[in-house]
């Protein structure tokens, strides 16, 4: 049985799906955590093989980072419109809303 310190709600009255995507949601920001430990790793070391290697490991955890947010852009559509909306694009991030809902209201 899951614990209280897992799960915010009843475990059992969960849908799977809900706790996959809770599950997923930890597994982000455990990669996102160790991303940010490695890398403060690796600018705090004068030793350059130690830096290779903490940078190494740091790059591994993006990628496990990136695989969990792929899934949960796949299984939630509120994801998937965010991630299309912002990922990937040029310019100040705080516009591309505003540019986004402007050519929904012209469209």
């Amino acid at each position: 049985m899951a614990t209280s310190a897992e799960w915010h709600e009843d475990y059992d009255k969960m849908s799977e799906a809900a706790r996959n995507f809770s599950r997923a949601v930890k597994s982000v920001q455990e990669e996102l955590e160790a991303v940010d430990w490695y890398n403060q790793r690796a600018g705090a070391t004068q030793d350059a093989q130690l830096r290779r290697i903490l940078e190494h490991n740091r790059d591994e955890e993006v990628e496990h980072a990136i695989m969990g947010l792929e899934y949960l852009r796949r299984v939630s559509p509120v994801f998937d419109k965010h991630m299309r909306t912002y990922l990937f694009t040029e310019g100040d991030i705080t516009e591309i809303e505003e540019q986004d809902t402007g050519e929904k209201q012209k469209g």
